[in-house]
């Protein structure tokens, strides 16, 4: 008798709605479809260097719903693992528990910082699929990623609810919206909502741009604004520092150099903290009007999924299923319209998709007069 399949799973980098349902999908699939043996690992790859398994063949039933994932995650890189207080790589501890539970597949569940994790290990000479998962929707090569759908109603409801208050006292109301590099959220969410300001990395803004559109809205009788403002909006000084930096990141060759470019990031980071509450100030000084800040914070990225996030993530898991029973590996399961398609990781891994500043969404808030802060 042919010997059964055994897959692994795991969760890894930030929390995101849908999780649990791509890991339902993909079990349901591999064992109802395929026959195979599914575990999981537990806390992302750290669990995996560690071996701490558990079977999912009796706990997929009820997890559908679930926000948050049932294995737990992590943000370890097994190539840069801290032990001891020490960075090591722990490559080698993958393959040995790969090899000890007999794995046909490992199915990684993540965005950008995960495909490049389980490119390495594909390098390494494992068979490793990936399914697309980022509240941010900044992974490439797929039209969407579960979790997105899911933060964008919950920013969406957050800025509805908003404008009541900002209404009832004229005031300005700021809202921060995750999104460090990409805007994608933020300016779903400020179009959905109606935001009357959105400011996204992409476009680097100007405080007084800002207060000048709201003197625009004061002058033909709106007393109120809503500001959405993506948590890596910038100024362009504060854009083009942090360009440079990630730039002499980018080119560095040894060691020192790129221990230097990843303190400069930090500190060009740490500079830009507390932005969203520095802006709203600035804005009350400028405008004379009111000024509230709300930041959304993790509760974007939790609860129970939304029905298009657990749709498109039980699809994609279980095309997974259908390419590892196919003999697929190295590549990330995409999101292709209504269809998926199997992308190869070195096409994923080190990238990021942003908003194009000629993006239909973009153009449709220009055309509506949202201000974007340029």
């Amino acid at each position: 008798m042919a010997k059964t399949r055994r897959i692994g799973i795991l969760t890894a980098g930030g929390d995101s709605p849908g999780l649990n349902a791509a890991i339902r999908g993909l079990g349901k699939a591999a064992i109802g479809q395929y026959g195979m043996e599914v575990i999981g690992f537990r806390d992302g790859f750290r669990g995996l260097i560690e071996d701490r398994s558990v079977p999912l063949h009796r706990r997929l039933s009820g997890i559908l719903t679930v926000g948050g994932t049932v294995l737990g995650t992590s943000r370890d890189k097994p190539h840069r693992m801290l032990v001891d207080g020490q960075t090591v790589d722990m490559t080698g501890a993958v393959i040995a528990t790969y090899e000890k539970h007999q794995l046909h597949a490992l199915v990684c569940l993540g965005g950008g910082g995960t495909a490049k994790n389980a490119l390495r290990l594909v390098k390494a000479g494992l068979n490793v699929i990936t399914l697309p998962k980022t509240i941010d929707n900044d992974v490439v090569q797929t039209d969407t990623a579960f979790g997105f759908a899911t933060a964008l109603d919950i920013a969406t409801e957050a800025i509805d609810r908003l404008h009541s208050t900002a209404h009832s006292h004229h005031r300005i109301i700021v809202v921060e919206i995750m999104g460090h590099r990409a805007g994608w959220l933020t300016l779903g969410a400020g179009l959905a909502g109606g935001a009357d300001v959105i400011l996204i990395p992409e476009i680097p803004y100007s405080v007084q741009s800002v207060a000048d559109a709201i003197g625009r809205r004061v002058r033909a009788g709106s007393t109120f604004s809503i500001v959405a403002v993506a948590e890596g909006a910038r100024s362009p000084e504060d854009a083009e520092a942090f360009r440079q930096a990630e730039a002499r990141k980018r080119n560095a060759s040894t060691k020192e150099e790129i221990a230097a470019a990843v303190a400069e990031i930090a500190g060009v980071e740490a500079a830009h903290a507390n932005n969203t509450l520095r802006l709203a100030a600035q804005l009350e000084a400028l405008t004379g009007l009111e000024s509230r800040v709300t930041i959304l914070g993790h509760v974007q990225r939790g609860g129970i999924p939304s029905a298009a996030d657990r749709l498109l993530a039980t699809r994609l898991g279980s095309a997974g299923a259908d390419l590892i029973d196919s003999g697929v590996f190295g590549v990330m399961v995409a999101a292709r319209g209504e269809s998926t398609e199997p992308v190869a990781l070195d096409q994923v891994a080190g990238r990021r998709k942003l908003v194009p500043v000629d993006h239909p969404w973009i153009l449709a808030a220009r055309h509506v007069r949202t201000s974007l802060g340029d």
